[in-house]
């Protein structure tokens, strides 16, 4: 893609809103740590809200944002094009495109919701802008968990392939420690002020930087990509899959091949079936029979 390799998107996404973070907080740091006037009276450690609300903040926060969401978003198409191509693990189950359709759906979501948080600053649509931070969040770990489950079926056919197996738990482990810290967010903001916002201020900036390492996670998933560029070298049928379609050959020239005899090969049902190879039909009324019912056949003079 453009002569880079595929795992390049989710890196620069994760980089771009590590930048933004930094940009913030060491902007605010350099300017002297200013208490804003729409931040808690007493509250001295400031939520990264405040800051890019500030008139150098605010248009810092909506390109970083924005450029982290469509870089991101774009990670996800290419990945489900990837697999459809054989160039990773192939989905071969309706449920795992299933599956992956509703992360990727999530993950838009999420990233429209963290777009118009930027844009809807605490400090003039604040009940706005915490309910885009919740849907940011939520949008989020539920994309992740649908990947999970995927990467979960996957890992089933090509056991052979560990990189499934690492992200698997790297964005497991996501869920579970974005979802406690979220929880931790909502109690920890509620019904407080001043100085006592400090704690959830916090959690805020270790969600968000949390969130990098889960963009990143994607990079393992890019790069068995790397090794799959000629069609010779991409995803066959996993070994599960491999060893169905080889027995269900088999089966195929058992039948079509007859026993050692030569002779057909019978299979079961009633003589009534149509489908049925079986020796219970009356000889009368197979095909080649010459003789008329009630007729008396001579004996055979072969014996």
């Amino acid at each position: 893609m453009f002569g880079l390799s595929y795992w390049f998107l989710p890196a620069f996404a994760g980089c771009c809103w590590l930048g933004t973070l930094l940009g913030l907080l060491i902007n605010w740091v350099a300017t002297g740590r200013p208490q804003y006037a729409w931040t808690g009276a007493g509250q001295t450690v400031p939520y990264i809200s405040d800051i890019a609300a500030s008139k150098w903040g605010y248009p810092l926060f909506i390109a970083g944002s924005a450029t982290t969401v469509v870089v991101f978003n774009i990670s996800f198409v290419a990945e489900r094009w990837l697999r459809h191509n054989a160039r990773l693990a192939k989905n071969y189950r309706t449920s795992e495109k299933i599956l992956s359709g509703f992360a990727i759906a999530f993950a838009i979501i999420g990233g429209i919701a963290l777009i118009l948080l930027t844009v809807f600053d605490t400090r003039r649509h604040h009940n706005i802008h915490i309910t885009c931070l919740f849907i940011f969040i939520a949008g989020y770990i539920i994309s992740a968990v649908f990947i999970c489950a995927e990467y979960q079926r996957l890992g089933v056919l090509y056991r052979e392939h560990r990189i499934l197996r690492s992200s698997f738990w790297l964005k497991l482990a996501f869920i579970f420690i974005e979802l406690a810290l979220a929880i931790a967010f909502g109690v920890l903001q509620r019904g407080r002020v001043g100085r006592a916002l400090n704690p959830s201020a916090y959690v805020e900036w270790i969600i968000s930087l949390i969130y990098i390492f889960y963009v990143w996670s994607f990079v393992i998933d890019f790069l068995p990509a790397t090794q799959t560029r000629h069609r010779e070298d991409r995803f066959g049928l996993p070994g599960p899959l491999r060893a169905r379609e080889e027995e269900g050959e088999m089966r195929m020239q058992e039948q079509q091949g007859g026993n050692n005899l030569g002779g057909p090969v019978y299979t079961g049902g009633a003589w009534n079936e149509r489908d049925s190879q079986g020796s219970q039909v009356p000889i009368h009324g197979q095909a080649g029979y010459r003789g008329t019912a009630g007729e008396q056949v001579p004996p055979s003079r072969n014996f």
